[in-house]
């Protein structure tokens, strides 16, 4: 849980910083950025998943 609260404040407090400096926010649009982390996750655990069935 400490590792997601910390995500958050790391996230809002890089947004704000952008937001004043008048830059773009360096992410990618709201549902490929979030596509992207969801396979990229599903990715590991597959990858975990077929390491551990062929030991």
């Amino acid at each position: 849980m400490k590792e997601i609260i910390l995500s958050i404040v790391a996230g809002l407090a890089v947004g704000i910083v952008f937001k004043c400096l008048k830059l773009p926010l360096p992410a990618p649009p709201v549902l490929a950025g979030v596509l992207g982390i969801v396979g990229v996750y599903l990715g590991g655990l597959a990858g975990e998943w077929i390491m551990n069935y062929f030991k």
